[in-house]
């Protein structure tokens, strides 16, 4: 029994390095094609790398629900938008204060909020989230895609008006060399997703542990690794629209696409006990949004709260595992 347990830890950790390499890969290709075609610095955090990062997410859950681990599934999108926000952006205030654009605060993250909500409200009124709920989260989804493409058309006339396009840095990046680093990035992230997930539902059995607690803490932190390491960085380079972008895209896309998507393809099982850690991950964006409101930023003090919100949730999920 021990054998088989360090094989599937040693596999789950094989499948998280190339979940995150992928993404890196992926994430860095991408965002050097969308900075050479001059699309603004909180677009591409909203969407390229935010889309980016959460592809292991994308991956995890989709497979996971096709091979019928539905509690994987829903526990590791909702595991991984409270890391993102509580423990992620807390992570990243306290290595940089963190300053947040005004339409962030005033549109993005009250659509992330109520993204969540109307998961929540499915995950209640229904067992499973079947085809309807899969169409609802989509229309949602491309309403937001519409907002992006909007804004970003907008951003770019304004700054092509004030001339700040970089015509030196365009012609630096190799369009055709990271068209194929995204490609190799991607096909990692689908090879990792599916390692991860046959490891983890089988430590899951073997420690008779159940799938919710596994996808809510184990698979959760693996796929928010690459957000954790994305927007550190950006935080300690000064880049918060990317940050602050790649997190709050990063929700939106795991609940609206990844399970607008996953749902489309098969009924997935919503487990009564991710009520109250779908309220959690509601309380986690609203946290956030009330700790930026009043002075466009995110302070360390503020991180320090969040960190501490994230540890107090940890020992909520241990305690319901252990009394469960």
């Amino acid at each position: 029994m021990l054998l088989e347990i360090l094989l599937q830890v040693l596999l789950l950790v094989v499948g998280f390095i190339l979940l995150v390499k992928g993404a890196d890969f992926f994430v860095d290709g991408v965002s050097d094609i969308a900075a050479h075609f001059g699309i603004p610095q909180i677009v591409i955090g909203l969407t390229i790398v935010a889309f980016g990062t959460s592809a292991p997410e994308a991956a995890i859950s989709i497979t996971a629900a096709i091979q019928g681990s539905g509690g994987v599934a829903i526990g590791n999108i909702i595991g991984s938008n409270i890391m993102n926000v509580w423990l992620i952006l807390g992570i990243s205030a306290i290595v940089s204060p963190m300053l947040v654009q005004k339409n962030t605060i005033r549109y993005e993250i009250p659509f992330t909020i109520l993204a969540s909500t109307a998961l929540l409200v499915m995950g209640i009124l229904n067992d499973d989230l079947y085809i309807v709920c899969g169409i609802i989260l989509w229309v949602m989804f491309l309403i937001f895609m519409a907002y992006l493409v909007f804004s970003a058309v907008k951003q770019m006339k304004e700054n092509k008006a004030k001339g700040l396009e970089k015509q030196e840095e365009k012609e630096k990046i190799n369009v055709p060399f990271n068209i194929v680093v995204s490609i190799l990035g991607g096909a990692a992230v689908v090879l990792g997703a599916n390692v991860s997930v046959d490891a983890a539902t089988e430590i899951a059995r073997i420690c008779e542990i159940s799938e919710d607690i596994i996808g809510l803490t184990i698979v959760a932190f693996g796929t928010s690794l690459p957000e954790l390491v994305t927007s550190v960085t950006a935080s300690r380079k000064g880049k918060n629209d990317i940050a602050i972008g790649n997190i709050v895209g990063s929700n939106i896309f795991n609940i609206l696409f990844v399970i607008g998507t996953t749902s489309l393809i098969t009924p997935v099982a919503f487990d009564n006990s991710f009520i109250a850690d779908g309220a959690v991950a509601i309380a986690a964006i609203v946290t956030l949004w009330v700790f930026t409101i009043r002075k466009k930023q995110l302070s360390r003090a503020g991180g320090i709260a969040m960190l501490l919100l994230y540890v107090a949730y940890f020992a909520y999920l241990i305690a319901r595992e252990t009394i469960l």
